[in-house]
């Protein structure tokens, strides 16, 4: 099997323009890798079907959207042959950070190589959109401001910088989150010359942050951190990030990635060991994940498996 990287993203800002006739949300944001990844094993075979044999628990493998991207490929492109897929998730679910966008994404570029079915990296994003707004912006690899649904891409180049990334261990729904009666949806549209004099945040913040409780700790706890900027989310939640003011020092933000993993991870296994045994959690309670991270212009994807080849 040949491994391929699936890498997460953040969204710098995330405004919410208007609404479309179809309930669609209109949206501007700026996009940016992170060297934090999911890995996916693909091996071709003769068999005209699609096999997950690993991936994550709580998705059935059909509803996997690296497994409905394959057959989404094979559809479009008539392509008879087959592949078994082992899905290796790092990126938690529900943090805004596009894990099963990018794991879609690596799925139509490598597929599309190894099928040898002959798409270019446009017919590729159109059918990654299918699959969801955030998989055409893996699919061209770089960074980019977005506007429309999230589809519409100017790639762009932003500083590449480090900080420290937590993410509650509660899923955050999108479908709640832009659904919310509260959510912000006229904020005017800005240009990109505007982002370095524009006042810019995420407008579902507030919401996340008051429906899922724990996105609020995180935000909380990043802005206490001395020399590091205001936290902001990624997306619909629950990752938060906050950049770094100082001189990079890898020791430092790890140091302080540990100190924050077992303060946090601590607390949760004192929740778990009070609750009654066979009750359920109130959140879903697991892991917070928490690790330093560095900005990347150009996706490990491409970077790394791909180089120039796409474009």
């Amino acid at each position: 099997m040949a491994t391929y990287p699936a890498p997460a993203k953040i969204n710098l800002f995330l405004h919410v323009t208007g609404r479309r006739d179809d309930g669609y949300h209109l949206l501007q944001t700026a996009f940016q890798f992170i060297d934090f990844e999911d890995s996916l094993e693909i091996d071709v075979t003769d068999v005209d079907e699609v096999l997950r044999l690993e991936g994550a628990d709580y998705v059935d493998a059909d509803e996997d959207l690296a497994v409905r991207a394959a057959w989404a490929l094979k559809r479009l492109t008539g392509c008879r042959r087959g592949a078994r897929i082992k899905v290796h998730k790092e990126i938690p679910a529900g943090a805004g950070l596009g894990g099963g966008s990018s794991d879609a994404a690596t799925v139509l570029v490598a597929l599309n190589e190894l099928w040898d079915t002959g798409l270019d990296e446009h017919a590729l994003a159109k059918l990654g959109l299918d699959q969801g707004a955030d998989v055409p912006v893996f699919v061209h690899g770089f960074a980019a401001f977005a506007q429309g649904v999230g589809d519409e891409l100017t790639p762009y180049t932003w500083p590449e910088r480090h900080g420290l990334l937590v993410v509650s261990p509660v899923h955050v729904s999108t479908p709640r989150v832009f659904a919310d009666a509260q959510l912000t949806r006229n904020t005017p549209a800005i240009t990109i010359r505007d982002l370095e004099k524009a006042s810019v945040g995420n407008d579902l913040q507030p919401v996340a942050r008051r429906l899922f409780p724990t996105v609020g700790e995180a935000l909380d706890i990043l802005s206490g951190i001395e020399e590091f900027e205001t936290p902001r989310m990624s997306g619909s939640g629950g990752g938060v990030f906050a950049f770094d003011t100082l001189r990079y020092d890898s020791g430092r933000l790890e140091h302080l990635a540990r100190e924050l993993d077992g303060r946090l991870n601590g607390n949760t296994v004192a929740k778990q060991q009070t609750r009654p045994r066979g009750s359920a959690s109130a959140d879903g309670c697991e892991r917070w994940t928490v690790r330093p991270f560095k900005t990347l212009n150009r996706s490990t994807l491409h970077e790394r498996v791909f180089g120039a080849s796409i474009r």
